[in-house]
């Protein structure tokens, strides 16, 4: 027995269809006496569940009764004196043809309507202003014109040179555990030749605030570490930097 819902199909050609489906039957070749019996007892199966059926339902199951009635009786007519064979399973295929084709149309139009549903258009703007009289885009005093040019010249290069800027800090910025590795070895080259080694000897001949300002955190930290002694006679003055031995305590 095939349980469906009615509400599953849009009409009793829905449902018939259905079950030739389910009966793996061929639309120009159906069992009619078999189709009838599952597409009544469909119907009394929902009546038994008090659902209520629509007329078109009922029309259709009168169709297959009848249609049923008519498999029972002779086929051949004589026409011309010509036997012919008659067929009443042909109307019941050729309507059921016609409804297929009816669907798939449906189903198209259905698609469509879904893709075209999310496209959205933009009215349209009168520019005929525009196109008769397009000299009125350039009515403009040439000494403004070349003033903003110039502003605009000088804004992309103040852009550029701010972007080369930050691009070169940022490929030479180091941490200060990299510029106390630096410093350390730079000093102990240095400590061979002299006792002492200024600060600014230290830094790079181009060095920027930044660099300073992390060399002189270095220092700072290579003091706490009492690793290095500094020294420094004024205010303002060069900050001498001296090894320190194994016996000092105290930074000077």
């Amino acid at each position: 027995m095939y349980k469906v819902r009615i509400d599953q199909f849009e009409g009793p050609f829905d449902l018939l269809l259905y079950l030739l489906e389910n009966a793996r039957m061929d639309i120009y070749d159906i069992r009619v006496t078999e189709i009838t019996e599952q597409y009544i007892g469909y119907l009394k199966e929902m009546d038994e569940l008090n659902v209520e059926v629509g007329s078109e339902f009922i029309v259709l199951a009168a169709a297959l009764i009848r249609l049923k009635s008519r498999m029972l009786l002779p086929r051949v007519t004589e026409v011309d004196e010509t036997i012919v064979e008659e067929d009443p399973r042909t109307e019941l295929a050729e309507r059921l043809t016609e409804y297929l084709q009816t669907k798939k149309i449906a189903e198209m139009l259905q698609r469509r309507e879904k893709e075209y549903s999310g496209i959205y258009t933009k009215p349209a703007e009168d520019i005929s202003e525009y196109l008769n009289s397009p000299e009125e885009l350039l009515k403009t005093d040439p000494d403004k014109f070349v003033r903003t040019f110039r502003s605009f010249l000088e804004k992309k290069k103040r852009l550029a040179e701010v972007r080369n800027r930050y691009e070169r800090i940022r490929r030479n910025r180091s941490s200060v555990e990299e510029r106390i590795a630096a410093m350390a070895s730079m000093l102990e080259r240095k400590w061979k030749n002299q006792d002492s080694v200024s600060f600014s000897e230290l830094l790079a001949p181009n060095a920027d605030r930044y660099d300073r300002t992390l060399s002189f955190m270095s220092l700072l930290e290579m003091i706490k570490m009492q690793e290095v002694n500094a020294t420094q006679d004024r205010v303002y003055g060069e900050i001498e930097i001296t090894k320190r031995t194994k016996d000092q305590t105290n930074v000077q």
